[in-house]
């Protein structure tokens, strides 16, 4: 018997035992189910975040003035406070970075503010930021309707403002909000825009309860302090994140006039620092997933080497037989272990099908993402089906391969 007719006869066998072989791979399609269901699950779970972390400027970086929030053991002696960044700072470093990056300044002029209209007021919970032409994209804001601030606006600090989608509905909720007129801080301002519903993603509420304001306008509202200002830095290209980083320290630390062996006066903040925390803990839910299916498929194997072990005990007429008519023991061999690697690509395959819908589906109940088929775990699970084929109809291939032609014939 050759390979191919070994494999006709073990594709006869299992259409002989069609039961048999359906309840045989359900044991492996399980195991290879609760494999990639798992570590597909985690992709998609991974995949999510990702967009969502990503949408909030995964290739930019924050800079902001340094806090010191540690206690020394000499309660007399207070911690070290370092300067706000100035606007003229903030200029320069803008000026000097723009050639590489693109970058926005932003101040936070005012929290708990109320914001009315001409016939309702909303509560006292509305952000009021002053931002630069770069702030919306830099930020990842998109708008809904109307239009950015103008040249003209950002440079002599216009009464405009650019207000997010929950003041829209609170105060304009049957009316376009463009062109409207809502007051703050003891100012008036024309609605020039509408930000995108952003949702309580990530424990907040995004940009639906922000209004924007132009800088130079922020800069003219009476503060009881001065204001201090937000640096963002946003570059086309994520894998340059840390080389920008490193330009940015230096200019900032020139720009702050830090001293050589000072430490800085600033903190820089990569915004892509959660998504790192969040890779290394996937990296242990794939481990532990990993684990769980292997355990799992070792029960399936051993289940596999049984049904093997009684399928040889049956057949054992039929193999004294065929070495009666000049099967070789390498033949017999060969001829079960075929038989249960096909087996075990069957029910694997099946697994993987039904692995990767419940992992979508996992994944899918979690957070917002797409369909994903895993190639690499696909892959991996064929490939251990295969092996847990070998191993798991070796043994009773090398006994059957064993049998005496003789006493196989007299087996009732």
């Amino acid at each position: 018997m050759n390979l191919l007719e070994n494999i006709r006869e073990s594709i006869r066998a299992i259409k002989s035992n069609l039961l048999r072989t359906i309840l045989t791979g359900l044991i492996i399609s399980i195991g290879i189910m609760s494999l990639v269901g798992i570590l597909t699950a985690v992709d998609g779970i991974k995949h999510s975040i990702d967009q969502t972390f990503s949408s909030l400027g995964a290739n930019s970086f924050d800079i902001r003035k340094k806090t010191n929030n540690g206690r020394g053991n000499n309660q007399s002696r207070s911690d070290k406070v370092y300067p706000d960044i100035s606007y003229a700072q903030a200029i320069e470093y803008k000026a000097l970075m723009e050639a590489n990056s693109q970058v926005s300044l932003s101040a936070n002029v005012s929290g708990a503010t109320v914001v009315k209209s001409a016939n309702d007021k909303t509560n006292p919970n509305i952000n009021i930021i002053a931002g630069d032409e770069y702030y919306i994209p830099n930020q990842n804001l998109n708008l809904e309707r109307g239009r950015s601030f103008s040249n003209y606006e950002l440079e002599l600090g216009s009464n405009v403002a650019i207000i997010g989608k929950e003041i829209s509905d609170k105060l304009f909720p049957k009316t376009d909000p463009v062109g409207q007129y809502v007051s703050f801080l003891g100012r008036r301002f024309k609605v020039v825009g509408e930000l995108e519903k952003r949702g309580s993603s990530m424990g907040g509420s995004g940009g639906d309860r922000m209004i924007l304001i132009p800088l130079e306008t922020g800069r003219q509202i009476p503060q009881t302090g001065t204001l201090t200002y937000n640096i963002k830095t946003s570059i086309a290209k994520p894998d340059e994140l840390t080389y920008v980083m490193g330009e940015a320290t230096g200019i900032m630390r020139n720009v702050r006039g830090d001293r050589l062996g000072q430490e800085e006066s600033f903190e820089i903040k990569r915004s892509d620092s959660l998504i790192q925390s969040l890779n290394e803990i996937s990296g242990y839910l794939k481990v532990g997933g990993f684990v769980i299916g292997f355990i799992t498929l070792l029960g399936a194997s051993v289940g596999l080497m049984n049904i093997m072990m009684v399928s040889v005990n049956e057949r054992t007429r039929e193999i004294g037989v065929r070495k009666a008519l000049g099967a070789t023991a390498q033949q017999i061999r060969l001829q079960f272990l075929i038989e249960a690697i096909m087996i075990c690509i069957l029910g694997g395959m099946v697994g993987i099908f039904l692995g990767i819908l419940m992992g979508n589906g996992i994944a899918s109940l979690i957070g917002e993402g797409g369909f994903i088929v895993p190639w690499i775990w696909v892959m991996v699970g064929l490939t251990i089906c295969v092996v847990v084929g070998v191993l798991s109809g070796y043994y009773p291939a090398h006994r059957a391969s064993k049998l005496d032609p003789i006493d196989a014939l007299r087996y009732e």
